[in-house]
């Protein structure tokens, strides 16, 4: 249990607990050292941002990756590049992908400098909004992809596919993948589970190197190594696998055979978790007060601490908290000289945020 002095320095209400319980009193105020940088990373030229969620760090610590969603928010259809390597000042260096994603949703940069991306959703087309019960389904297309996870070089080459096109349930996999990390040992880590309903996939699933599955961690649920919608994953320096159990409003700390080590609820609602090298932990929370109406006392925004601890030193606030809608970053990630990146879904953006002179 984290001494309930952190959370009192930080919000200034006794009583408040760091970590305790799913009641504690919210975290949402404290210093904010960052300033806000927009319209920084330079797109190819009539190239405008799409909804992204996906944003790393590459291996040489100042680098940016990131996947969006070609100028809207899906990629199906489309010929457009989906992923993009900026440098730290906000020129594209490399992109790929084109017509390969769907839906590109998490994504990872490995010791190696590998790219990894999941693509959360699959070619099939919907029935629509206001579509009869009784109504016949669309067209389906001749070539069905989707809910895999890709690794590549870091000049794009393809060096890996895992999961089936199309998606699987079950024993099959995957199904609505989320985000995926690969352990220093090359064991790679895959979240899968991005809706609430339909009896859906809430698990982890862990690959050997070679993308041979090892084992499935947890299911649907809301109690110990349950999970709704695991949305985000990292990893802290012991090699504790942090799982942003977003529909639980919670993270769940586990080992990497999948034993439930803690479970922290003062990062709230976990849309994107990234963790530095120095154990700094970045939590971004899309969807407290907006998506989750039974979370209104709590807000959005970044939620900034200790991996070692849980304590929670800085808080960013949304600046769009006020419309009913989801706005704030939902991937999260650092550089080496501690600025932030935040992947905006909502207002389709890539966000730098530095710290104060």
């Amino acid at each position: 249990m984290i001494a309930v002095s952190l959370a009192t320095t930080l919000v200034g209400q006794a009583g408040a607990q760091v970590g305790g319980s799913a009641t504690m009193t919210p975290i949402n105020e404290g210093p904010n050292p960052y300033e806000t940088i927009t319209g920084w990373a330079k797109l190819p030229d009539g190239r405008t941002w799409g909804s992204t969620s996906a944003v790393d760090i590459d291996k040489d610590g100042v680098s940016i990756w990131v996947a969006e969603r070609c100028q809207v928010n899906s990629c199906t259809g489309s010929k457009l590049a989906s992923i993009f390597k900026f440098d730290a000042n906000g020129n594209m260096v490399k992109s790929f992908g084109e017509g390969m994603l769907n839906f590109p949703h998490g994504i990872h940069v490995d010791r190696e400098g590998n790219v990894w991306v999941t693509d959360g959703r699959d070619n099939r087309p919907g029935r629509g909004r206001g579509a009869a019960a009784d109504a016949p389904p669309p067209p389906q297309p001749a070539e069905v992809y989707g809910h895999q996870v890709f690794k590549f070089s870091p000049d794009g080459k393809l060096l890996m596919t895992l999961g089936a096109k199309g998606g699987a349930r079950d024993t099959g996999y995957f199904w609505q993948p989320n985000d995926v990390l690969v352990a220093p040992n090359g064991n790679i880590f895959v979240a899968e589970g991005h809706s609430s309903s339909n009896n859906p996939p809430a698990r982890i699933l862990k690959f050997d190197k070679t993308g041979k599955l090892l084992q499935t961690i947890g299911k649907f649920g809301t109690g110990p190594l349950e999970f709704d919608q695991p949305h985000a994953l990292a990893m802290d320096s012991r090699g504790r696998l942090f799982v942003g159990d977003r529909g639980n409003n919670r993270i769940q700390i586990l080992d990497q055979d999948g034993k439930l080590l803690d479970t922290w609820y003062q990062f709230s609602r976990p849309s994107g978790i990234h963790i530095d090298a120095q154990d700094r932990i970045y939590v971004a929370d899309s969807e407290s007060g907006s998506v989750d109406k039974t979370r209104t006392t709590w807000k959005r925004g970044l939620r900034i601490g200790s991996a070692k601890d849980g304590s929670v030193t800085a808080y960013i606030p949304d600046p769009a908290e006020n419309p009913p809608s989801t706005s704030s970053a939902e991937g999260v990630a650092a550089d080496k000289n501690g600025v932030i990146y935040g992947a905006e879904v909502g207002e389709r953006a890539l966000k730098r945020y530095v710290k104060k002179k």
